[in-house]
């Protein structure tokens, strides 16, 4: 446990930034379940929530809670599903 003023406060941090993460992650598979299941429906809503995936993806990478890499092969992996479904 943390002896020192400062070790507990960066304690009681730590624990509002974990909340915080594990939520907006949580918000990113969500979105990301949402475009997967319009794409098989509906295309165009599905293109429009792609666009606000993206937008909350981005955002969430900015922050460094997902790498960077990994919000960029999400991103190509949905699109590349989009372009499937248009043809």
């Amino acid at each position: 446990m943390a002896n020192s003023p400062q070790a507990r406060k960066r304690a009681r941090q730590a624990e509002k930034r974990t909340l915080n993460n594990a939520s907006q992650k949580s918000a990113v598979r969500t979105s990301i379940k949402k475009v997967l299941k319009l794409v098989n429906t509906d295309l165009d809503a599905a293109k429009k929530e792609y666009n606000h995936m993206v937008k909350l993806i981005d955002r969430v990478a900015g922050r460094d809670i997902l790498h960077k890499n990994q919000a960029a092969r999400i991103k190509s992996r949905l699109n590349k599903k989009l372009k499937l479904a248009a043809q």
